[in-house]
């Protein structure tokens, strides 16, 4: 049968491609889409053709198709139903009907709805960065960066008993989404120092630097950005060896050290549908778009809000 999917094709531009679907294989699962959801993170460099060659390895999602920089078939944020109505989550890119490993999908719980659980990825990523981070009751925790990803971190530390969650950026409108999810908000000129635990999810020079000013002396700074093929400057001068603080990578392609040996890839995506129970998460939910306008609407979904559901309802 036809399936149509998203393609990136050049810097900036993609189209829907039609193409040939063979029957699923032995230990593969026939899903038709519900919804995807566009990362504004990984997908936004992708799609810019951002890809440094060094990563382009590294940087292959575990479904996608082509090559980077160009024409690429990528995304990691689906929701399908089988053929007997049971949905499943799947790193797979934006498109129609597809195939999958049975390894690489995971069921949705009944009571997580298809366009929230397109936040399972981010989810994941969220409750990785919390196992390497591993804060404990009682600490002042900054998240720099409100975006899907720091919202989401943010939400899971206000979680924990007496643990202090203040979420800074630079937009002011993350600050009704932020309370919404159990969190403190400021603005970078009044973000809180003296921070027992600070994470950097912004993607930006001036985050990191304002990171390692907030932080408290012996603290950590979880780094959980990506920059693609930038080079930002990281002031380590001044203080910060007298001060001992610890920077400290977070990437989600690796379960964590603390847990890799307790928990494989897909139970702690298991997990992340799991805690997507809350319906409070539907606030970084932006209206959809059509699967159909997916191209059309790609360069606007990238350059701002929160996380784009793509619905492919008839």
């Amino acid at each position: 049968m036809k399936a149509r999917a998203f393609w990136t094709i050049a810097a900036g531009r993609g189209e829907l491609r039609a193409e040939d679907l063979k029957p699923p294989a032995p230990g593969e699962i026939r899903l038709t889409a519900i919804a995807s959801g566009v990362s504004r993170g990984t997908e936004a460099l992708v799609f810019a053709g951002r890809v440094p060659e060094s990563q382009f390895q590294a940087m292959r999602a575990p479904l996608m198709a082509g090559a980077f920089p160009f024409p690429v078939k990528y995304g990691y944020s689906a929701v399908g139903s089988s053929q007997d109505g049971a949905r499943f989550f799947a790193l797979h890119p934006h498109q129609d009907v597809f195939n999958v490993p049975h390894a690489l999908c995971v069921p949705v719980p009944d009571a997580v709805p298809s366009a929230r659980a397109v936040l399972a990825a981010n989810t994941e990523t969220a409750l990785n960065l919390l196992w390497d981070a591993a804060p404990l009751p009682g600490m002042r925790v900054l998240v720099i960066g409100a975006g899907v990803l720091g919202l989401l971190t943010g939400a899971l530390l206000a979680r924990i008993p007496g643990l202090r969650a203040t979420l800074c950026d630079r937009d002011p409108a993350r600050e009704a989404p932020a309370a919404a999810l159990g969190c403190r908000f400021a603005l970078p000129d009044a973000a809180p120092g003296d921070q027992d635990l600070v994470i950097h999810t912004a993607a930006a020079a001036a985050g990191l630097a304002l990171a390692l000013r907030a932080a408290g002396d012996e603290a950590a700074i979880i780094e959980a950005s990506w920059y693609g093929d930038a080079a930002p400057a990281v002031p380590l001068g001044e203080d910060f060896h007298a001060r001992r603080l610890r920077l400290i990578a977070s990437q989600v392609g690796r379960v964590a050290p603390a847990m890799r040996g307790r928990r494989t890839p897909r139970e702690r995506l298991a997990l992340a549908l799991d805690l997507l129970r809350d319906p409070v998460f539907d606030v970084l939910l932006e209206p959809a778009t059509r699967f159909a306008d997916l191209p059309a609407a790609m360069p606007r979904l990238l350059a701002g809000g929160l996380c784009h559901v793509i619905d492919y309802g008839a």
